[in-house]
């Protein structure tokens, strides 16, 4: 295994174990030359897929790429490590497991949120943010509407208005997700900042419960 810090290919296996609940292998390298220590996975690959995106090309499924947009999504989020892991492992044997090797990119992206949504709102909204290409605040508003306390089929004789003060913070989130989207538009790599004003967004309709 050549290793990234100086490119030697001598690297050594220092420690392996099971990891992500017995479906890879940890393994801990270190390199002879520059004394770098890095961590290598293996894991077992039921079939090559495909990913068709929405212009009709293909390519070929990269676990990594898929890995890093979650990474960035849940980035400083009070999410256990093994948790994260587990969560990327068990999309990749979903995808695998529906017997196509050819999977449309916008599947992809709705397990993923599906996963997401299980573990964090913030890394949700996050992800939804890219993957769903909002443009402006009226994108957001239906997508924000569905978190907000409550959401979904009201009961039989209940009303259907939303309290004044809840509109008022759904207005005041609106904004600050609009801010997000003109940030992360303009500038990708401004992530930090895009997070902080989606989190601002969510704990002012938390605080309206």
């Amino acid at each position: 295994m050549r290793c990234p810090f100086c490119g030697n290919t001598d690297t050594q296996v220092k420690d392996s174990r099971p990891a992500e609940d017995h479906v890879a292998i940890r393994r801990r390298r270190s390199c002879s030359d520059c004394d770098g220590r890095f961590t290598t996975y293996e894991r077992v690959q039921l079939r090559d897929l495909v990913v068709i995106k929405s212009s009709g090309k293909r390519e070929d499924f990269d676990r990594g790429k898929m890995e890093r947009s979650i990474r960035i999504s849940i980035r400083k989020r009070p999410i256990e490590p093994d948790r994260i892991d587990l969560m990327i492992s068990g999309i990749v044997r979903r995808l695998e497991s529906m017997g196509e090797t050819d999977i449309p990119s916008k599947k992809i992206g709705e397990i993923v949120m599906e996963a997401l949504a299980r573990i964090d709102t913030v890394a949700y909204v996050r992800f939804a943010s890219v993957y769903k290409n909002f443009q402006a605040a009226d994108d957001f508003d239906k997508f924000v509407s569905e978190l907000r306390p409550g959401h979904g089929q009201p009961a039989a004789g209940a009303s259907t208005a939303i309290r004044p003060r809840y509109a008022d913070a759904m207005r005041r989130a609106i904004t600050s997700l609009d801010s997000a989207l003109a940030i992360l538009s303009t500038s990708p790599d401004q992530y930090e900042l895009t997070a902080e004003k989606i989190r601002t967004a969510i704990r002012a309709l938390e605080t309206e419960e």
